[in-house]
């Protein structure tokens, strides 16, 4: 079963045999992880454990500017130990709509607010351990905008030319690191070399 129409040229995959959840359990309840674990009949008979990280969803966005430069930001993650260089991105809120969240968190991190905004894409960032489902939007004529920043929130922020973009989604030393931030950037320039 599948949640998309299957594109033009791609065969028909059949759906493969699956296992039958039996057990649900909490196995873990942080401030911002989730975790249960599923117990799992294979078609073989076997029993087998899913450890599942449950997730809210999530949204990152590509912000353009009225000068065309795209807003990134630089900021620390601790469970990699280093920084990275990506989109803006958060958590949606209990309640919250990916587009609400998309215009809520651009603003937050950067202090640019979005003019429009269109989804890009929406997939699952894992599905072999999380239901996390993460949605890019594109915002275009983005301004700055007074906020209220979280002064727990470590961020540096730039504004760089989308002709810099290129080179941070092609390998080398200036690829990005970050899966989100690749895949936006990716979309965004398949679809401004499909306008040209």
């Amino acid at each position: 079963m599948s949640d998309v129409a299957r594109p033009a040229g791609l065969p028909d995959i059949p759906e493969p045999p699956h296992g039958e959840t039996i057990a649900r359990r909490r196995g873990f309840d942080g401030a911002w992880v989730h975790v249960r674990v599923d117990t799992v009949r294979l078609p073989s008979g076997r029993q087998r454990p899913r450890e599942v990280v449950e997730h809210p969803g999530a949204v990152a966005i590509v912000a353009l500017t009225t000068a065309d430069d795209v807003v990134l930001l630089r900021q620390f993650h601790h469970p990699i130990g280093r920084s990275l260089v990506g989109l803006p991105a958060g958590t949606l809120e209990p309640g919250e709509a990916p587009d609400a969240a998309a215009r809520r968190e651009l603003l937050e991190e950067t202090g640019y607010a979005a003019g429009s905004l269109r989804e890009l894409a929406s997939y699952y960032t894992s599905p072999g351990y999380t239901d996390e489902r993460m949605t890019i939007f594109l915002a275009t004529d983005c301004a700055t905008a007074p906020v209220q920043r979280d002064p727990d929130e470590l961020i540096a922020v730039a504004a760089v030319p989308l002709t810099a973009s290129p080179a941070l989604v092609a390998p080398g030393s200036e690829q990005l690191r970050d899966a989100k931030s690749l895949i936006g950037l990716l979309l965004l320039l398949r679809e401004r070399a499909g306008a040209s």
